[in-house]
């Protein structure tokens, strides 16, 4: 039976203190069939009354969070679900100054039986890119957050910028590996900005032309020249001087992050995900000591938004990424060598 990994799952809270309120363990089920997640509209009279949520219910104690859903979503909506076939999607703490959270959520796309409001609330199974903030909680949002991000994120070669040759490997890289989300890296032209523009436009057409949406690398003003790109991914150093969120909230916006501090950051700045690492070891840092897969684990654990695995990663290693909580993996080389230009 999979188990959240180790310092995901919330310690053992204190007896309760003056002004001190106590976090709920909450098990939350992202249940998919057919492409689309199984939505509740909460009560009136519950605790964000009127809004939709993902099932579930507060883990009772001596219980998995895993046995917790198994009940929990029998009594709510009649589904049966098998507790090895469920698997970590994000774990998110949230303070609503009335009430601390711990949302435990883990997905699974093998519930049996027809799903219906045992106890008089309204459900509906929608679409993930049909999740929209505002109709749900304040701690859910990382949720949909991941469930509308994919579980690998593609960053582009640096020989991406060598002009024709290197739009000629994107269109490979795109034609071979076809992957949904493709960061337009390109570290020979972070400092000249006309020159990256003029890549961004011709690689904004390849990836509309074979199904990808395309994220910017560099600074946020970037998005104001390239409005039907998906978003910006900031690196650090753009990302350390924003107080609030820096592009609209139809961009997706992404942070590269190597440390607790930076992804407590991203998330307080409103980052939809970051990437950590490196995970493991790389030559592209050489010199490095990588974090290794517990200590990932770990600072993913504490993340207050979907985090991508980046360093050194392959599709192989996209299991044991989800199973350490994160969004999936990150990086070049899993895509890009496949173009064999």
């Amino acid at each position: 039976m999979p188990e959240r990994p180790a310092g995901a799952a919330p310690e053992t809270a204190p007896e309760k203190s003056p002004g001190v309120l106590r976090e709920v363990h909450v098990a939350v089920g992202v249940i998919i069939r057919d492409g689309r997640v199984l939505i509740a509209r909460r009560p009136e009279s519950a605790h964000q009354g009127g809004l939709l949520e993902f099932p579930g219910g507060k883990v009772e104690p001596g219980e998995t969070v895993q046995q917790a859903l198994v009940r929990e979503i029998a009594e709510e909506t009649g589904l049966k679900l098998i507790e090895s076939a469920l698997r970590p999607v994000i774990g998110i703490r949230h303070d609503y100054g009335d009430k601390r959270v711990f949302l435990d959520a883990w997905s699974t796309d093998t519930a049996a039986g027809e799903a219906h409001g045992r106890e008089g609330q309204p459900i509906q199974w929608l679409l993930p890119q049909d999740l929209r903030d505002g109709d749900f909680p304040a701690a859910n949002r990382p949720i949909i957050r991941a469930l509308q991000l994919p579980s690998q994120l593609a960053f582009t070669g640096s020989d991406v910028a060598e002009g024709e040759s290197g739009l000629k490997r994107l269109q490979a890289a795109l034609q071979v590996s076809q992957p949904p989300l493709v960061v337009l890296r390109s570290p020979a032209l972070a400092e000249q900005a006309i020159a990256y523009n003029g890549l961004a436009q011709s690689a904004l057409a390849l990836c509309q032309s074979n199904g990808s949406e395309l994220m910017l690398h560099g600074a946020a003003e970037l998005i104001g020249r390239h409005s039907q790109a998906a978003g910006v991914h900031l690196p650090w150093r753009h990302a350390r001087h924003c107080q609030q969120r820096p592009v609209a909230v139809h961009f997706r916006l992404g942070v590269s992050c190597h440390n607790a501090e930076q992804l407590a950051h991203a998330a307080a700045m409103g980052a939809d995900y970051a990437t950590l690492g490196h995970v493991l070891g790389t030559p592209s840092h050489p010199n490095e000591a990588p974090l290794g897969w517990h200590a990932f684990s770990q600072l993913v654990s504490a993340a207050r938004l979907p985090v991508y695995g980046i360093g050194g990663l392959s599709p192989a290693d996209l299991p044991q990424a989800r199973q350490c909580g994160a969004q999936g993996i990150a990086g070049i080389g899993f895509w890009w060598a496949q173009a064999g230009v």
